[in-house]
């Protein structure tokens, strides 16, 4: 499957069983989304938001006859590692029942998938899902053949003490569309992460969406770590509402995919709504990686914090586009946006783009963005304390990226995600003495 029409065929192939296929109301809204996809394609480079990324190389893309499998199990395992929480798992874009485990949860707490739902009439996630104008036309085509997903409804005042665990493994050679929704309920608090993996050589799509509603008061943090296949291609969008007093933490991680594109966006709907979007990510060879973000000041006495740091080698490309908009009448708004990336290669490439748009009085809000290399007076002094070249240049850029992982406050993860970050950088077997 490649050319637009032949995923509009692939829909129609596949609309009957899809689920919640006999709900008019959803099957009109798949027909929407597969419509607007057919008329609009795939996003291209003449697209503003698309200007440094292009799909040209996944639109000639097949994903018909598997070539390599994965042990799901043992991808499974390896992430885990006995540790405890609410497990939920997706494998090529279904749930698996036999991996997943969801354990116990507090009354009001309820952890279902979004098929299940569907199938079963539950008309209240008309609300949730979405549209087909949401977005880019990537999110129509999720929308359309959309097969899974978890859905997180957390009701008043409900804390859940473990994280909640979402696991897609692309497993073949592929394409997967899962849907997530988180709804909380007003002073509710959790922590949600999703992990994506997937068989190395394997080529794999994963086109996934994540939409939260966080009532007032509510605390959602969010991570999302992909370490995909290096040819895998994988696209995200994570949209979420805030309402009064509520707070949203996201921490973005990329250390996979051949080309790995993420578009986050946060709207305040309420007075004194916090975020914080903290991102890292890691390319090398001739990956691409690129994030979006757009953070919604509509409200005022909103406080944001935005950080993203990017490590790029070989002849690799990262994109940072981040937006900061401050509504009329968005008053005493605190907003701080950075971006920061290093480069360990002459080949190299960085385009960062953090921007300001402003429409209130009384605000406070400031950016910057920086692309460089080593520091060379860094450098000579760990060499003057007897550190080979090589050496040093690791510890150097280990600790530009263990600043974004210092601000992710579940220790499990900053710790999966520093061990995959070593596992990345040459020579990272030098810096398990850092583990």
């Amino acid at each position: 499957m490649s050319a637009v029409q032949t995923w509009v065929d692939e829909f129609q192939r596949r609309a009957a069983t899809l689920p919640g296929a006999r709900a008019p109301w959803l099957s009109a809204c798949r027909q929407r989304a597969i419509d607007r996809f057919a008329q609009q394609g795939w996003p291209h480079s003449k697209q503003e938001n698309w200007h440094h990324t292009s799909l040209a190389l996944l639109a000639q893309q097949t994903f018909e006859t598997p070539q390599v499998q994965a042990d799901s199990k043992a991808l499974l395992d390896a992430l885990r590692q006995g540790e405890e929480g609410h497990w939920l798992v997706f494998v090529d874009g279904r749930h698996a029942s036999g991996l997943s485990q969801t354990g116990a949860l507090p009354d009001g707490a309820r952890i279902d998938t979004l098929a299940a739902l569907l199938d079963g009439g539950d008309d209240d996630m008309q609300a949730f899902l979405g549209t087909d104008d949401d977005g880019a036309s990537t999110q129509a085509l999720n929308l359309a053949l959309a097969t899974d997903g978890a859905v997180i409804r957390l009701g008043a005042g409900v804390a859940l003490d473990a994280p909640v665990h979402l696991v897609f493994i692309a497993s073949a050679q592929g394409a997967s569309f899962p849907r997530n929704l988180i709804i909380a309920a007003e002073n509710s608090q959790a922590t949600i992460v999703e992990h994506y993996l997937g068989a190395e050589g394997a080529v794999t799509f994963t086109n996934a969406v994540t939409r939260s509603h966080l009532g007032a008061g509510a605390r959602i943090t969010h991570a999302k770590l992909q370490e995909e296949g290096e040819q895998a291609f994988h696209l995200q969008a994570i949209e979420t509402t805030q309402t009064k007093g509520s707070v949203f933490n996201s921490h973005a991680l990329s250390f996979g995919a051949r080309l790995a594109r993420t578009d986050i966006g946060t709207r305040f709907d309420g007075d004194g709504c916090e975020t914080l979007l903290n991102g890292l990510y890691y390319a090398n060879g001739r990956r691409h990686v690129d994030h979006h973000t757009r953070i919604d000041h509509a409200k005022p006495h909103g406080t944001s914090r935005e950080y993203y740091r990017g490590i790029l080698d070989g002849s690799a490309r990262g994109v940072f586009a981040g937006r900061i908009y401050v509504a009329e009448g968005a008053d005493r708004t605190d907003a701080v946006q950075r971006s920061d990336n290093l480069l360990l290669s002459r080949m190299a490439e960085a385009d960062t783009r953090p921007e300001l748009e402003i429409y209130a009085d009384d605000v406070k809000c400031a950016h910057g963005a920086t692309v460089g290399q080593i520091n060379e007076d860094s450098l000579f002094y760990l060499r003057t304390r007897g550190y080979d070249v090589a050496h040093a240049r690791n510890l150097l850029t280990y600790a530009f990226a263990a600043e974004a992982l210092a601000r992710i406050p579940l220790e499990p993860l900053r710790r999966r995600a520093a061990k995959a970050i070593r596992a990345r950088l040459p020579g990272g077997e030098m810096l398990e003495e850092l583990a």
